[in-house]
């Protein structure tokens, strides 16, 4: 990401509530305008499970599908984490679903940024491939990370210079319309180490199915599928490799805290969303509140302010830190997940708590699925399970840190290396 200059906003962590730059101002009020529109689906998509296509064959016209594109491949420029984290906060306050899968897209823009400027030549031209084609709203790129239960997903060589790609990824966000897939494997080379690769596959690619098997507790509009690969050739080109699998690299901690940091903001959005609906439903009530009634929302705001301040400091600090390359790279990658990791356990913790006492305060008719209140609920608790980190691989990755216990922090070749073990 570039410097900052004293022509620029300057960052303030306080609240998370204005775009630090003129980019990250045009993106929210993009989104902004669609949102009575995305408000308009949102409890039936929820009930059925249903992707918002239209809304994002909406957000293509705009060119918020491009924002995260650097304006020089022609897209909207938007670099901060802290802006991009506020335009999903922003989102999100109508419908976690759509703003989880719209961070898919926004997240590889930020990453494959960092490969068109940082990358060696192949993955630079990769890059900007995508990018470009990102930056019209015609390529939409998801990550697949994570190993279905029943295949450890592979790379090997065809044979002719190119590869072949099989295994099953699951909980893959917005893979209904996805163009493209990020897909993490291994390749088992005869005289080497296991080695961790980022294969990019079209969805084109013969032996490439997206399964229509979504049946969340919560983001049930998210279109987060399982993807299976049966010997997809992929080209020699499309390839990036990441190390071996035993090779601690904690300078690797900063692109994993650039990619995920960002979804902060959909769990603020939720929680702020569940605070507005408690409090105007207490406004509407003929009868003051009960004391315990105000007491909760006392309580509500309190934690609101101190889950929004913690999130904008650590998207501020990342966006310090993401712009300077001068240093201990290792460090820098600690330093960036550290923050990423105490605002999501606080996000997490005073989230829930939050939406919690937002279905007291309201009473007993959240507890129907039609009720908004009901979908926040579920919706706020997926945020525990998102890596990096779920709260058991926090709770190690910040402990070791303050206690200086040696540890892998790289959840991805931690999985891989498990995974290999297993075998």
């Amino acid at each position: 990401m570039p410097m900052m200059n004293n022509s620029e906003h300057q960052i303030s962590p306080a609240y998370l509530r204005e775009p630090v730059t003129e980019e990250g101002r045009n993106l929210v009020e993009l989104l902004s305008a669609r949102l009575p529109e995305v408000a308009a689906g949102a409890a039936d998509n929820d009930r059925d499970g249903l992707f918002p296509t239209d809304v994002f064959n909406a957000f293509r016209k705009d060119g918020v599908l491009g924002a995260t594109v650097p304006k020089e491949l022609g897209g909207l420029g938007v670099d901060r984490l802290y802006d991009v984290a506020l335009a999903l906060l922003t989102l999100a306050e109508v419908d976690a679903s759509t703003a989880l899968a719209l961070h898919v897209q926004f997240s590889r823009g930020l990453t494959l940024t960092y490969e068109w400027q940082h990358g060696a030549p192949q993955a630079q031209a990769l890059a900007e491939r995508l990018l470009r084609g990102m930056a019209t709203g015609e390529t939409l790129v998801c990550g697949a990370v994570k190993d279905h239960w029943s295949a450890v997903t592979t790379l090997t060589p065809d044979g002719n210079g190119d590869w072949l790609l099989s295994g099953r990824k699951t909980l893959v966000s917005m893979a209904p319309i996805a163009t493209d897939f990020v897909v993490y494997a291994q390749w088992r080379s005869e005289d080497g180490p296991i080695m961790l690769t980022a294969p990019v596959v079209s969805r084109e690619a013969p032996g490439l199915t997206v399964l229509d098997n979504w049946d969340g507790l919560g983001m049930r509009a998210s279109g987060t599928l399982d993807v299976v690969f049966d010997n997809c050739p992929v080209a020699a080109e499309n390839v990036l490799m990441r190390g071996p699998i035993d090779a601690a690299d904690d300078a690797a901690l900063a692109g994993q805290t650039v990619s995920s940091i960002t979804m902060l903001g959909i769990y603020a959005g939720i929680a702020q969303a569940a605070r507005d609906i408690a409090v105007a439903t207490c406004g509407k009530r003929s009868a003051a509140p009960a004391a315990a009634i105000r007491t909760l929302v006392a309580e509500i705001d309190a934690r609101l302010f101190a889950l929004r301040s913690t999130t904008g400091t650590a998207l501020a600090e990342a966006d310090l830190l993401s712009a300077d390359l001068s240093g201990d790279l290792a460090e820098r990658g600690r330093r960036m997940m550290r923050a990423f990791q105490y605002a999501k356990m606080i996000v997490n913790e005073l989230g829930l708590k939050i939406v919690n006492d937002c279905l007291t305060v309201v009473g007993g008719s959240t507890y129907v699925n039609t009720h908004p209140l009901s979908r926040l609920y579920r919706d706020i608790r997926a945020g525990w399970f998102m890596q990096p980190y779920t709260y058991p691989d926090g709770v190690d990755f910040l402990s070791a840190q303050a206690l200086g216990i040696a540890h892998d922090n790289d959840y991805m070749k931690a999985r891989a290396a498990q995974s290999a073990a297993s075998r």
